[in-house]
């Protein structure tokens, strides 16, 4: 039980096997030590054991809010999901933005956990401090807006209004591997394959109903000062001003144009640093330019809507509208978001910059469910391998930059229809496996990298090769320094200081990912203004080096979980086309001749954690008052394990 304000002290724990719903409080020791949402999360998914099958029932599915969730804290509609990943076999937390989160919180719980299987489809309807199974048997199968539709008809309520649904589509219901979890504004808890794992447990939708009923916090001054504090940076900020920052004008694709300039913007499945590079090189004309599906390009020629989230005042969405004629049939799309990273995805790193199309492309994987980021890497990788001959025998594979049959390929996946298919919904560690081809996969613990070029940004290398997920971009923004100079401008091609970077990051981003708020307010914010809107709401009384410690206490967890599960600094890596070797491919462009210092960005981060050749020492579980499961039986004196001849 938990007095902390922020919180309700409500779970609900929802056995689907025998469709029984029970009701708990929050452990008041790990309200504490890990302040909620993902690093609550985390440990409800620690306490069920490392071992459990991804897919089997054993394996929990957590929907957590944190303690500043759906309050007036600026950027607060974030929603956590955490499970253990089929994707990466890690433990895996995903974020969705919009209303969910806010609603989850206004119809007073602090998080569901979902455990078993249900012997046929159900979905889930949360409203007033209890959760009831409903049959979904006609729900199976659909799309996620046409289901979304159903449920809001049903359910008597309005989006935007008290309603929000979070749902998986085909691809969660076929085990896509990389399915996504999104909700009725296209904001998806996309990587790690958390619909997979929805769809595992036969769970179609979540359904919250509740209307606005904002917590208050327990100390109203330390809330109302650290409140107005990061009012003044966000509006301060070159970044995130509204109506004027570049994030509030072009969301987050405002940085194609920038990592294209700096030859930081991988481009056909990484052959190149930038799509200028490519045509440097005279593989493409100038039909091929990431300008064409830029923030700026967007904004310009298809922007039609800038909605929001719950307490944003940045608006980073960008909502378009596009008419295409697909293969003899005009097609008119409207969806969000143009993000930068699914932009890239399904762009300039499959070998194309046709804008329009994109936007079809994201479409279909809102509505059948899947990670854009895990959905583009996969079909680049598919078209390198097309062209290396690697897929004889399955049909014509797919050629670089083909749009039209990308679209189309999307659907394919999703429903696993055909052999081709089939293997690309498995994800790019079963591609490598399968049809040796190892080199042409860009995953990090079997998930792949976004859109940020290690050769150019050092940080993000070390970052990919850390992350606790599986490649990301998330978990140690690191690019905030290397491009845009937050909270300090950092030279991206050094490798020197970017583990004590990278930790450092990852810690304020656990943090934050924990209260649970946008990580685009560290753009503004720093840890003055967390620690402030934190005591405000909780009535805790922590200072920035102890709200700090959480961050590393979580990030530890996290790595103690997958130290268990297995995991250990050999799968701290990254593609080889990255590093030096036989298959190295240097930086061309501004990045001329660049690889990733891996090894010795290794040694630094490994010694600013205090780990052991990426395991967590015994000593540093006790120092950072971890005290669940039995340990690595590693010591901090022990060396790390020697590289093979």
């Amino acid at each position: 039980m938990t007095d902390l304000g922020g919180f309700h002290d409500h779970v609900a724990r929802v056995d689907l096997s025998g469709s029984d719903v029970a009701y708990e409080g929050v452990d008041h020791d790990d309200a504490e030590k890990y302040i909620g949402a993902r690093g609550l999360g985390v440990k409800y998914v620690f306490d069920q054991g490392p071992d459990v099958d991804p897919m089997g029932p054993e394996n929990l599915l957590a929907f957590m809010n944190g303690p500043l969730t759906g309050t007036q804290v600026t950027m607060s509609g974030r929603l956590a999901v955490c499970t253990k990943s089929p994707l990466t076999g890690t433990v895996t937390d995903s974020h969705m933005g919009g209303w969910s989160a806010a609603r989850l919180k206004w119809a007073g719980f602090d998080g569901l956990l979902f455990e078993g299987e249900a012997d046929s489809p159900v979905y889930a309807v949360v409203e007033d401090g209890e959760v009831e199974l409903h049959d979904a048997s006609d729900l199976w199968g659909k799309g996620i807006h046409e289901t979304m539709d159903i449920l809001e008809e049903r359910h008597e309520g309005a989006y935007g209004k008290n309603l929000s649904t979070m749902a998986i589509g085909e691809a969660g219901e076929n085990g896509v591997k990389y399915a996504a979890i999104l909700n009725e504004d296209d904001r998806a808890s996309g990587r790690g394959g958390t619909g997979t794992v929805m769809g595992a447990k036969n769970l179609k939708a979540v359904v919250v109903k509740a209307r606005t009923d904002m917590q208050q916090p327990a100390d109203s001054e330390t809330f109302r000062k650290g409140h107005r504090q990061a009012m003044e940076v966000i509006q301060e900020s070159e970044v995130t001003a509204p109506n004027e920052g570049g994030l509030s004008m072009y969301g987050t694709n405002v940085l194609m144009n920038a990592t294209e300039e700096m030859s930081g913007l991988p481009s056909r499945n990484a052959k190149y640093t930038s799509t200028g590079d490519a045509r440097d090189d005279g593989w493409a004309g100038e039909e091929f330019d990431a300008e064409l599906v830029s923030g700026e390009n967007v904004r310009e020629n298809i922007l039609v809507d800038e909605p929001t989230c719950h307490s944003c005042p940045v608006a980073c969405k960008k909502e378009v509208e596009v008419d295409v004629m697909h293969k003899g049939e005009e097609m008119n799309v409207r969806t969000e978001s143009y993000e930068y990273e699914s932009a890239w995805a399904l762009g300039p790193n499959a070998g194309h910059t046709e804008r329009d199309e994109i936007a079809v492309m994201l479409q279909r994987c809102n509505d059948h469910g899947m990670d854009t980021i895990e959905a583009g890497n996969t079909i680049a990788m598919a078209m390198e391998m097309t062209e290396e001959g690697k897929f004889d025998g399955l049909g014509d594979g797919i050629d670089w930059g083909d749009a039209e049959e990308m679209i189309d390929l999307l659907t394919r996946i999703a429903k696993r229809e055909g052999e081709l298919a089939d293997h690309l919904a498995e994800g790019p560690d079963h591609l490598a496996e399968e049809f040796d081809a190892h080199d042409n996969s860009l995953a990090v613990k079997g998930q792949s990298i976004a859109a940020y070029d290690p050769r150019c940004m050092k940080g993000m290398g070390i970052a990919f090769a850390t992350s606790n997920r599986g490649a990301c971009h998330l978990r140690g923004y690191t690019p905030a320094a290397e491009i845009l100079g937050i909270p300090e401008k950092v030279d991206p091609y050094a490798w020197e200081g970017k583990g004590e970077l990278t930790a450092t990051f990852q810690d304020m981003h656990a943090v934050s990912d924990s209260f649970d708020i946008c990580k685009f307010n560290a753009f503004a914010e720093g840890v003055e203004e967390y620690v402030l809107q934190y005591n405000g709401m909780t009535g805790r009384d922590v200072g920035e080096e102890e709200l700090m410690k959480c961050g590393e206490r979580i990030y530890a967890l996290e790595r103690y979980y997958n130290n268990l599960a297995g995991f250990d600094g050999s799968d701290d890596t990254l593609p080889a086309r990255f590093l030096d070797g036989e298959e190295s491919i240097p930086g061309q462009g501004a990045s001329e001749g660049e690889i990733v210092e891996l090894e010795q960005m290794k040694e630094e981060y490994y010694d600013v954690r205090g780990w052991v050749d990426g395991v967590v020492p015994d000593e540093k579980l006790d120092e950072l008052d971890i005290e669940v499961g039995p340990g690595t039986g590693v010591s901090a004196g022990d060396s790390a394990a020697p590289a093979d001849d």
